[in-house]
């Protein structure tokens, strides 16, 4: 469905500024957006994707993966096509690097969206599998009616988003659950076609806004993991974002352009989880790695297991429910709580 764009200004020559996305794509008359869901028309920018999903599924939160938010509940989850990202790497490239003109999509209007998440007891909707960012105008009104309804919300993001975007979208928005790709500009332009900067003053200002989130590294084999660089991330995330904050060490697999690469040495994921630790943060986490002991949440005092996961799957959960841990007392900072009565 095609609908007129939020947050952009019409300028001299029937051009337009989209305020979006950190692209800030200056589009010509006729021309699309570097995203190429976006499109001027007449000195007019509209979306092309309002309601156009093509891809729906009811996933464990813990598949996003948030581990900290509303843990053993279920996310409605919802994606569309386009990216305006680049990544060489992307595991869902077959819908973020499509055409929208023919992709195979269906229609879902934000009613029925949230209707359909109530319907099957998600707690969640998040916008995910592409970036949701490009999809702002459908997510922006999904989210109004998904609170009123009584839902949580949740963007699945590379950060993307502008300052005035985000801040537009917060009070309906309560998650935001973001790739840190690497901690170089390098990566960021040859790998992904974006910058750095933008993706870190987004997740500050999520965490400035009351967002909750959590953040993901994807650790590709002599690309982005040095133990450098990992410490320099690391280090920004305690600073910013703060110790309590989530963070995901996730295990690469060969996709896309990036296919002739091996997938990540489960020692180099390792290394990464003790760097993390001994910067200080207390809940790190190593994914795409089932079964592996850091999966779980342990508190950060006294070592007690408190979640204990498998894949996607919650096997315990012993939080109290003022949110501590039950031998110590130790807060711990999980949105809600699976079990709570």
């Amino acid at each position: 469905m095609i609908k007129e764009a939020m947050l952009y200004d019409k300028l001299e020559g029937n051009k337009v500024h989209c305020r979006v996305c950190s692209h800030r794509c200056i589009v010509a008359d006729g021309r699309r957006g570097f995203c190429r869901v976006r499109e001027n028309r007449n000195g007019i920018l509209y979306t092309l994707i309002y309601s156009t999903v093509s891809s729906e599924a009811v996933d464990p939160i813990e598949k996003k993966p948030l581990f900290h938010f509303y843990p053993g509940t279920l996310a409605y989850s919802l994606g569309t096509v386009g990216c305006n990202f680049r990544c060489k790497h992307c595991q869902n490239w077959t819908i973020s690097q499509i055409e929208v003109d023919g992709a195979n999509t269906v229609e879902i209007t934000p009613e029925e969206a949230v209707q359909r998440a109530l319907a099957v007891g998600a707690r969640t909707i998040a916008w995910t599998y592409n970036e949701p960012t490009i999809w702002y105008e459908y997510t922006y009104d999904c989210a109004r009616l998904a609170k009123e309804a009584g839902l949580a919300t949740a963007y699945i993001t590379n950060g993307y988003i502008t300052a005035e975007a985000l801040e537009h979208i917060s009070p309906y928005l309560d998650a935001f659950r973001v790739d840190i790709k690497a901690f170089t500009e390098d990566f960021y332009r040859e790998v992904a076609s974006a910058k750095l900067g933008p993706v870190l003053e987004s997740a500050k200002l999520a965490r400035g806004l009351g967002m909750h989130v959590e953040v993901v590294n994807l650790v590709i084999p002599d690309h982005n993991d040095s133990s450098d660089e990992i410490r320099n991330m690391v280090r920004w995330i305690y600073e910013n974002l703060g110790p309590d904050t989530p963070l995901h060490f996730t295990r690469f697999h060969p996709q896309y352009h990036m296919s002739g690469l091996l997938p990540t040495p489960i020692r180099k994921l390792e290394e990464a989880h003790r760097i993390a630790t001994e910067e200080g943060m207390k809940f790190v986490y190593i994914g795409n790695m089932p079964g592996h002991g850091y999966e779980n949440t342990y508190c950060p005092k006294c070592g007690t297991l408190l979640i204990q996961r498998n894949a996607f799957s919650l096997l315990e959960y012993d939080i109290t429910q003022a949110g501590a841990c039950p031998k110590c007392g130790e807060a711990i900072p999980v949105v809600s709580a699976a079990y709570d009565e």
